[in-house]
C-alpha cells in the first residue's frame, strides 16, 4: 500500500499543495488557492480539499510538511507585532525597525562577569509610557549568551508591570555580536503572533479535511522541525519558504544555478552550487534585518505580482515592498475611474466583511468603513479628521490586525489589462489601467508594459544585489546596482549562470529578466508550485 506526503506552501498571495508517492517521489496531485489572510486555515483547508478531490484520501496521508512565506514577508513589508527593544550593556548604538530602542546600563564581560549594574530603576520608569504603543518585549544584554542574568531580571521586572510576552537573546543565539543577537530576538517577538495563528490554521484544516498524521514545519535552514517545537522560535521559520525553493531546484538535476521564486509579494533569490542549497551558517540577512538564524544562503525583497504600483510625478513608475490586493482579485469593487489616482488615493480601504460590532464602534476609521464602504484615502482623512503619516500608521495596523483590506494596481492587473492573464475580473484591471494611464498621458497599452517593465527592472535589481553581495560581501555594491541607469552612464550586466524559475507569478516576468541580464531561464514541471514540492521533499527527508 503506497504512502503519500503532502507539502503545504502558505504565502502573502497562494496557497499551494502537493501530493506525492514518498516510495517514487512521483507528483500524484497539486493544487494551488489563493490565501485567506483574515482566517488562513480557509485557504490551506481549500488548498487540501483540492488535493484529495484529485487523488488519494486523507487516511493515506503519513506525513504533512509545511513551508511558508508570511514570516519573510511580514519582515520585507515591515509588518509583525509592535515591539519594544530594551538592550543592557556598555554598546555603541544602534537602530532597528522597532517601536523603540532603548539602551540601559549593564551588560557583563566576555568572561561572564557584571560589566556595570543593571539599571534597573531606569526600566521601570520607562515602561508605563510604552505599556501602549507595544504588543511585546524584546531584551538583550552584553555577553548574555556568557551570562544570561540582566536579561532573565529585566524580564522578570518587566512582567510585573507589563504582563506581555518578553523574548531574550540568549535563548535564540548563542553568537557573539549584540545588532545580530537584538534583532534575531526582535524578530521571535515581532512574528510569534502571526506564526501563533498560522500554525492554529494547519492544525484547524487538518481536521476539517480529515487529516490526522505527524505535521512538520519548514526551518530555514532546509530542515524539518515538529509542529510543537517551532511555537517559541519563530524566527527559525523566517527563511522557510526560501527553504523549500531552494530544495526544489536542487532536485531539478543542474548543478548550478540561481533559483529565483516571484511570488505575489516578494522574489526570493538563492544560489545552487554543486547541486546543493548554500547555507548561510552565520545568520541571514532580509531587508534592514541582519540576524543569527541559519538559514539557506538566500535574498528577500518585496516585488511580486502583488505589489503596489506606484506612479511619480515626473513619470517614473515603481514598485512599493508592500502589498495590496489586485483590483481584478478584489470582490465589489467599485469603479476604480471613480477613485483610482496617481497621489493619495492610489489605493482603496475596503472593510471586512463580520468584524465584531464592538470592535467597529470603537474605531473611527472601522465605524466611517462600516456605514460607507470602500473609500480612498483622502475622503477618509476628510471624513475622520484623521490624515497625513497618522492616517498611513492606523491603516497600516488595522491592515496588520486583518481588519481592513487595501485595494490597489498591481504588476498582476497590468498582465490582466496586456490580456496575459485572466483568473479574476480583468475588466476592473483594465479601468484601473485606464485611470492611471490618462494621468500619465499614455496609452493603457503603453502604461501596462511601463509596469512589467517596472517588475523586471525590480527582479533584476533583487538577483544583482544577492549576487552583489556574494561576491563583495555586505551592502557594498547595493548603492552602484541601484544607480547602474542614471543621467550620466548605464552599466549593463551578464550573468554566467542560468535561472530556475518558481512561482505563479515567474513565467509572466523572468523571461524578461533573463533577456536583460543575457542568461536562459528554465521553467521545471510544476514550478507553480515548487515550494510546496520542496517542503514535501524536506518532509519526506527532514536531515
Amino acid at each position: 500500500m503506497s504512502a503519500y506526503c503532502v507539502g503545504i506552501d502558505t504565502g502573502g498571495t497562494y496557497t499551494d499543495a502537493a501530493l506525492i508517492d514518498t516510495d517514487s517521489g512521483r507528483v500524484v496531485a497539486w493544487n494551488k488557492e489563493r490565501t485567506t489572510p483574515h482566517d488562513l486555515s480557509i485557504g490551506v483547508g481549500r488548498a487540501l480539499d483540492g488535493l484529495f478531490r484529485q487523488a488519494v484520501k486523507p487516511e493515506e496521508v503519513t506525513s504533512l510538511a509545511v513551508s511558508t512565506t508570511l514570516a519573510t514577508n511580514a519582515v520585507v513589508e515591515g509588518r509583525g507585532a509592535r515591539v519594544g527593544l530594551f538592550v543592557l550593556g556598555y554598546v555603541r548604538h544602534f537602530k532597528l525597525p522597532v517601536v523603540a530602542n532603548i539602551f540601559l546600563k549593564g551588560g557583563h564581560t566576555i568572561t561572564g562577569a557584571e560589566e556595570q549594574p543593571l539599571d534597573i530603576e531606569g526600566l521601570v520608569d520607562l515602561l508605563p509610557g510604552l505599556a501602549g504603543e507595544v504588543d511585546c518585549y524584546a531584551v538583550c544584554g552584553a555577553m548574555s549568551m556568557k551570562n544570561p542574568t540582566h536579561e532573565l531580571v529585566a524580564r522578570e521586572a518587566i512582567a510585573l508591570i507589563d504582563p506581555k510576552p518578553v523574548f531574550c537573546s540568549h535563548q535564540v543565539s548563542s553568537h557573539p555580536g549584540i545588532l545580530e543577537r537584538s534583532a534575531t530576538a526582535c524578530l521571535h517577538a515581532k512574528l510569534m503572533p502571526l506564526m501563533t495563528d498560522f500554525l492554529a490554521s494547519i492544525q484547524r484544516s487538518m481536521l476539517a479535511v480529515g487529516l490526522s498524521c505527524p505535521v512538520t514545519i519548514i526551518c530555514g535552514n532546509g530542515k524539518g522541525a515538529a509542529l510543537d517545537q517551532i511555537i517559541d522560535q519563530a524566527a527559525v521559520t523566517m527563511a522557510s519558504g526560501p527553504a523549500a525553493t531552494a530544495r526544489f531546484g536542487a532536485a531539478r538535476g543542474q548543478s548550478t544555478a540561481l533559483v529565483v521564486d516571484v511570488g505575489g509579494t516578494t522574489t526570493d533569490v538563492c544560489l545552487i552550487k554543486d547541486g546543493v542549497p548554500q547555507l548561510s551558517h552565520a545568520g541571514c540577512t532580509i531587508g534592514e534585518w541582519r540576524t543569527h538564524v541559519e538559514a539557506v544562503d538566500m535574498y528577500t525583497s518585496g516585488a511580486g505580482g502583488d505589489s503596489h504600483i506606484l506612479c511619480h510625478g515626473d513619470g517614473r513608475i515603481s514598485l512599493k515592498s508592500s502589498r495590496v490586493q489586485p483590483l481584478a482579485m478584489t470582490p465589489n469593487l467599485p469603479d476604480p475611474l471613480g477613485w483610482l489616482r496617481t497621489g493619495t488615493d492610489s489605493y482603496l480601504v475596503l472593510p471586512v466583511a463580520g468584524m465584531d460590532r464592538e470592535l467597529i464602534d470603537k474605531d473611527a476609521i472601522l465605524s466611517f468603513l462600516d456605514r460607507q464602504g470602500p473609500t480612498p484615502p483622502s475622503r477618509l482623512a476628510e471624513q475622520t479628521g484623521i490624515s497625513g503619516i497618522t492616517l498611513e500608521k492606523r491603516l497600516e495596523r488595522l491592515s496588520f490586525l486583518q481588519q481592513i483590506v487595501l485595494a490597489g494596481f498591481t504588476p498582476t492587473d497590468a498582465l490582466h489589462g496586456l490580456g496575459i492573464l485572466d483568473i479574476g475580473n480583468g475588466s476592473a484591471s483594465r479601468a484601473g489601467a485606464q485611470a492611471l494611464a490618462v494621468q500619465m498621458q499614455l496609452s493603457v497599452e503603453g502604461f501596462c508594459q511601463r509596469v512589467v517593465a517596472a517588475t523586471e527592472a525590480a527582479i533584476e535589481t533583487i538577483i544583482l544585489s544577492y549576487l552583489g553581495r556574494t561576491i563583495w560581501q555586505g551592502d557594498q555594491a547595493v548603492p552602484f546596482l541601484n544607480r547602474r541607469d542614471n543621467e550620466l552612464f548605464s552599466v549593463q550586466f551578464s550573468l554566467k549562470l542560468p535561472l530556475i524559475g518558481i512561482g505563479a507569478a515567474a513565467r509572466c516576468f523572468l523571461p524578461g529578466v533573463a533577456q536583460r541580464l543575457g542568461t536562459t531561464v528554465s521553467f521545471p514541471e510544476y514550478y507553480e508550485v515548487g515550494n510546496a514540492i520542496g517542503a514535501a521533499l524536506i518532509g519526506m527527508d527532514p536531515a
